[in-house]
């Protein structure tokens, strides 16, 4: 310190050193605190990302879990609470359908589970028909799933659909019953008029006789009938195609579809399989997504009938009266070959005695008879009896 200086400017200056070193003191644990915020924001940030990327994973794993047992995938869904346990997110969930089977889809929301119902009916509400002709609504409602095979299931799907189509457009026909039947005809005609397997392709006049007396006992006006038939004419509809399953044209409305235990032919190990039953053939796949099946088994002039077996609810194809002989079947190898079939039976498990039962039932009607016509059939004299009253 200067020696010049008188006392009361040593004391100024030595004041001055004071405030300024307080200041750097000051400045020093600012930046302290301002080091120490970063880094927490940084370290926030880092956590959300983590925290995101977890969440990300689990809704992927979600989805997986959903695509091969809907049930099961929603349920994972609701423990990480990723989804609400309300019929309106599941809804939301389903209708959105990112990275979702739409077989998986259609599977849950056709189930008869109380819950279940009012998540159909609250997926369904999320649809907008307003001033749509049935077509269009039809092309709309039939892109955001994959009809399911069993007819329980598509009876419930469509009764939803055609009251959400009259509550849109009030008026349009005398009753939700009209609506169903006309629905449930333009799906027939479509796969009466682009399937290349139907050599009489009905005509327009056919389309509007089959649809006489419908209107609670009256007739549709056949400009609109007209009209609904040359859509479907020229455009026919776009069925999802899951993945990539070039199938799903041929498995369009199957009788019945779903997750057996198949008994080998050579090998008598039992094998889970995801069996679909159309035009009188039962086909197999290893998973649902594969674009080919592992085999195809053609009903005609086979029989069915319940068996014991060390496995549950048992059942098997058979040929009556010949034991001995192989059912003329094919499978593909694991080459890629394209082979006979070596069984003389098919003996299958059901994850249930009731969904046995279902399955012998679905196997027995599809060898004799189409269950979805005589379903129409009973809604049709539904209609007629009511009008008579």
């Amino acid at each position: 310190m200067p020696d010049d200086l008188t006392p009361e400017e040593q004391k100024e200056l030595e004041n001055i050193r004071r405030r300024k070193q307080e200041l750097l003191d000051d400045i020093q644990r600012l930046k302290d605190e301002i080091a120490e915020v970063t880094s927490e924001i940084e370290n926030l940030g880092s956590t959300e990302e983590r925290k995101n990327m977890q969440r990300n994973k689990q809704v992927a794993m979600g989805r997986k879990k959903f695509n091969m047992d809907p049930k099961k995938g929603i349920q994972f869904l609701i423990e990480n609470d990723l989804l609400k346990n309300t019929s309106e997110d599941i809804a939301r969930f389903l209708y959105k359908g990112e990275g979702l089977n739409k077989t998986a889809i259609g599977d849950y929301l056709g189930e008869r589970d109380d819950f279940n119902i009012q998540v159909l009916h609250a997926f369904v509400e999320l649809h907008e028909f307003t001033d749509l002709n049935l077509v269009q609504a039809l092309r709309q409602f039939l892109w955001s799933f994959r009809l399911p095979g069993e007819a329980q299931k598509i009876d419930r799907m469509m009764e939803a659909f055609a009251q959400r189509y009259c509550q849109c457009n009030p008026g349009v026909f005398q009753s939700t019953d009209t609506c169903y039947i006309l629905s449930f005809a333009i799906i027939m005609l479509n796969t009466s008029l682009h399937n290349p397997n139907v050599k009489d392709k009905p005509t327009v006049e056919r389309f509007i006789s089959m649809n006489r007396g419908i209107n609670e006992g009256g007739d549709l006006p056949e400009d609109l009938l007209r009209n609904l038939y040359d859509s479907i004419k020229n455009e026919p509809f776009k069925i999802p195609e899951d993945d990539g399953n070039d199938l799903t044209h041929t498995f369009f409305n199957p009788d019945r579809e779903g997750w057996l235990l198949k008994l080998g032919g050579r090998v008598k190990t039992w094998k889970r399989r995801w069996f679909i039953l159309t035009d009188n053939c039962l086909y197999y796949f290893e998973y649902t997504t594969d674009k080919e099946p592992r085999g195809i088994i053609p009903l005609e002039n086979l029989s069915i009938r319940e068996v014991e077996d060390k496995k549950p609810n048992c059942f098997e194809l058979f040929i009556p009266d010949n034991k001995d002989q192989v059912i003329k079947a094919c499978k593909t190898e694991a080459d890629g070959r394209v082979v006979e079939g070596n069984h003389t039976f098919y003996r299958i498990s059901a994850p249930t005695a009731e969904e046995k039962d279902e399955w012998m039932n679905s196997i027995k009607a599809a060898i004799s008879r189409d269950p979805f016509y005589e379903m129409l059939a009973a809604r049709k004299k539904k209609v007629s009896s009511v009008k008579r009253h």
